[in-house]
């Protein structure tokens, strides 16, 4: 099936006449290169001393030079050298640059550092300096010439494809490719690379046309190409010896440059304007964590197994000044199998970062604390490649943009398909299969026609299923569904939030549901664990949340929500006065008390311990002497 993506290339391309006409010229060299033996009237070795320095004539269209070599016949040949000298160059630059490049931008750390302080050096040194130095040591012959003249290209492409890798490895797409588990080399490589292909094909496309004007000058200083060879920049220079005997011979291999090189740079132009999108440290988090801490005496022996146990968690990034500030501290979940988990807050709270912690991709440097165990293993102790076999195989995840969560250069087919190959073996055959029974089982209408679409094919909502498929594709123990409704209109959230419940009573996963919506958490989840200030502050059945809550938050975050029943009577939103603090600004003491109605002296001062309160677990002073407002979200 033709590319879509490629015919919208074509047909961009198509509206460019300069890069049309310029593509065309560059054509025709390369033909006339390849078939220089037919096309050249004489040889161009062969030398008659009675014809020195004849102007254009009859028999020899261009004139001769100063031995009577047939300048036709040594231009068409001379292109076979030009030619293969910039594409030479360029090679060179990009076997060095663009790997580096990728490997700087995506890895970060002390690679980037180690890398970017090298290219700096060799950016410090003349170009003409280190071309010298490396033809001095290997030898002066053109491979050697133009081999140190890709040296001194590299570092702007180094630069470009860092540049463009930083932007793209922050996409959700790369996330997503992260969470099912490929390995970072396989990501680099399918959904990093493509991504950026766009401005180094134009990057490369400019500095082939600099290379061959690099290598005309480097013809004046005797470095390159060697006699009886000629190139476009050996001629010219040869013609310039004798410009005052005759001056038309530098004409011919000069016009020939720059037309050369124009044509090269109109059509850098044109592939800018029609390719399509393509445009620190690495997503790996530096970890540490303290020893696991006991579970607690308050839960009953019978309670059925964990399956993800995360304890005393905090996640903190440096400052200006390298000190750490935590964004999540302390916190406590625990989730069983089967069982459908909430995860709620206010924006900030926290929430993600914890979810992100569970995979392993709390960005660097970030570093994270405490234990996360699932299903009888110390997440935290994995190898990376242990790891990437969790992400993807018994961890799913679903974000909450999901066209930006699609890479755009993949059909959903391929996206689909590529954790079951990666984690289950499956052949393409068999993958591409078993993806067709994925979206027919997530809602997609006419799945076998489908497949080969590309995500910006798709509408939220249908997207929004394809990552669904695809996070569910190994049959995960653990789903993470992070606010996985946000960007969805109303309607499309209900049949989204209908299908998670199918889908988790189906599979027989554990879920947990990230979201600021408490009436999603009302809808279809089996417990509620709700986050303020980077800390759990309350965590309880549907009944308790809802029916008894136990932290001023909760009570608050019930009535901010709107009541969209049938029969609910028209009133003011009742706002949460002020906002929530940025990690770095906690208040002391309780982290709410700034914005709570019931604040007492003490909350200012005393912060409040993560205690059990009748059936629900609450960190807050006045648990046990407040009694606040429930919902009746919660008889449903």
């Amino acid at each position: 099936m033709r590319s879509l993506r490629g015919s919208r290339f074509w047909r961009r391309f198509r509206r460019q006449r300069a890069a049309l006409g310029a593509a065309g010229f560059l054509v025709f060299l390369v033909a006339v290169a390849v078939f220089a033996p037919l096309l050249a009237p004489y040889d161009p070795l062969d030398q008659e001393l009675r014809n020195i320095l004849q102007p254009p004539t009859g028999e020899h269209l261009l004139g001769t030079d100063h031995l009577g070599r047939d300048q036709l016949s040594r231009l068409i040949f001379a292109s076979r050298i030009s030619l293969l000298a910039a594409v030479q160059a360029t090679l060179a630059a990009v076997a060095i640059g663009v790997p580096l490049g990728l490997v700087a931008g995506y890895v970060g750390g002390w690679w980037d550092r180690a890398i970017m302080r090298t290219t700096d050096i060799v950016m410090a040194l003349p170009g003409i300096v280190l071309v010298i130095a490396v033809i001095a040591v290997l030898g002066n012959n053109l491979t050697n010439a133009m081999v140190a003249l890709g040296l001194v290209f590299t570092p702007p492409l180094l630069r470009l494809t860092r540049g463009a890798t930083l932007a793209v490895r922050e996409e959700q797409y790369v996330d997503a490719a992260q969470v099912i588990g490929l390995p970072g080399r396989r990501v680099i490589r399918r959904h990093v690379l493509p991504n950026v292909a766009s401005p180094i094909v134009v990057q490369l496309v400019l500095t082939l046309g600099f290379a061959m004007l690099v290598e005309a000058g480097l013809a004046f200083l005797g470095l390159g190409v060697q006699p009886p060879a000629a190139s476009w920049g050996k001629m010219l220079t040869e013609a310039s010896a004798y410009i005052g005997h005759q001056a038309f011979g530098v004409f011919p291999p000069g016009i020939v440059i720059t037309l050369t090189v124009l044509a090269v740079n109109f059509l850098g132009d044109g592939l800018r304007d029609s390719l399509g999108r393509g445009v620190g440290g690495h997503r790996r988090p530096r970890r540490g964590f303290t020893a696991t801490r006991e579970p607690e005496a308050t839960r009953p022996a019978t309670e059925p197994k964990s399956l993800l146990r995360i304890s005393d968690l905090s996640i903190a990034f440096p400052d200006d000044r390298g000190e750490p500030v935590p964004v999540v501290q302390g916190v406590d979940i625990e989730i069983v199998t089967g069982e459908m988990v909430g995860l709620v807050g206010e924006s900030g709270s926290g929430k993600t970062m914890t979810a992100l912690s569970v995979l392993g991709l709390v960005p660097a440097p970030g570093v994270v604390s405490g234990d996360i165990g699932f299903d009888g293993r110390r997440l935290m102790t994995l190898t990376e490649a242990e790891l990437t076999n969790v992400r993807g195989r018994e961890i799913g995840m679903v974000f909450q943009e999901p066209v930006a969560s699609l890479d755009p250069v993949f059909t959903i087919g391929h996206q689909i398909a590529e954790p079951l190959r990666r984690h289950l073996g499956m052949s393409r055959a068999e993958a591409r299969v078993h993806a067709i029974e994925l979206l027919n089982r997530v809602g997609v209408p006419h799945p076998q026609r489908r497949i080969d679409d590309y995500p910006h094919q798709f509408s939220g909502g249908m997207a929004q299923r394809v990552m669904i498929a695809t996070a569910l594709s190994c049959s995960p123990k653990l789903l993470i569904a992070d606010e996985p409704t946000t960007a969805l209109d109303v309607t499309t959230q209900a049949e989204i939030l209908d299908l998670l419940r199918e889908l988790q009573a189906d599979f027989g996963m554990a879920v947990l549901l990230i979201t600021h919506d408490l009436g999603v958490i009302a809808d279809i989840c089996d417990r509620a664990y709700v986050m303020y200030a980077g800390q759990v502050v309350e965590e309880g059945g549907l009944e308790s949340v809802f029916g008894h809550p136990r932290h001023p938050y909760t009570e608050a975050l019930l009535q901010a929500a709107p009541e969209t029943s049938a029969g609910a009577r028209r009133a003011a939103i009742n706002v949460i006065p002020g906002s929530i603090p940025e990690p770095g600004e906690w208040p002391t003491g309780c982290r709410f008390h700034p914005r709570c109605r019931y604040a007492i002296t003490e909350c200012a001062a005393v912060e409040p311990e993560y205690r059990r309160v009748e059936g629900s677990m609450a960190r807050c002073l006045l648990a046990e002497r407040l009694t606040l407002a429930a919902s009746d979200r919660s008889a449903g």
